[in-house]
């Protein structure tokens, strides 16, 4: 099996039910074919896996960036991300920085807005820590030209 090139066309498909209330920053879900790429738990860890950054928005951006290196490796980019999971130790913290947070995911990430779930938890694996970040991502196979508007994912 062959790896598309990240620039290439992904085969995600976005599900936001027409009656529900249009998501911000993120989708209800997300439908795609192909490679799956399991991004573990990204922390703001520099090369020698320290975490060097205090506060939410610059470990933020440094935990969206290894999730992207990560996935880049696999041969795919932001794009190609159909779930993401945060995990932050204060949610109230989280939502008070909103919009500083999209600018930071936006500049990383691009427009691209997967199915996410932030989660609230009392301590990350590595001391220092407040923001962890996993994803999953659907890589598109090379030649691939199914699409995703039939059949419907069960």
């Amino acid at each position: 099996m062959t790896i598309v090139s990240p620039r290439s066309a992904t085969l995600l498909r976005r599900i936001d039910p027409p009656k529900w209330p249009s998501p911000r920053g993120y989708s209800h879900g997300m439908a795609g074919m192909g490679t799956l790429v399991f991004v573990g738990g990204q922390i703001a860890a520099d090369n020698a896996g320290r975490v060097t950054s205090i506060g939410l928005i610059p470990q933020a951006r440094q935990a969206l960036r290894n999730v992207r290196t990560v996935l880049a490796e696999a041969g795919g980019a932001p794009e190609h991300i159909a779930q993401m999971t945060w995990y932050v130790l204060d949610i109230d913290h989280y939502r008070a920085q909103l919009r500083e947070l999209g600018v930071v995911y936006s500049e990383i990430m691009g427009n691209h807005y997967p199915a996410m779930v932030l989660v609230e938890v009392s301590g990350l694996v590595e001391p220092g820590a407040i923001v962890e970040i996993a994803a999953t991502a659907i890589l598109p196979v090379v030649g691939s030209s199914s699409s995703l508007g039939a059949p419907p994912c069960p």
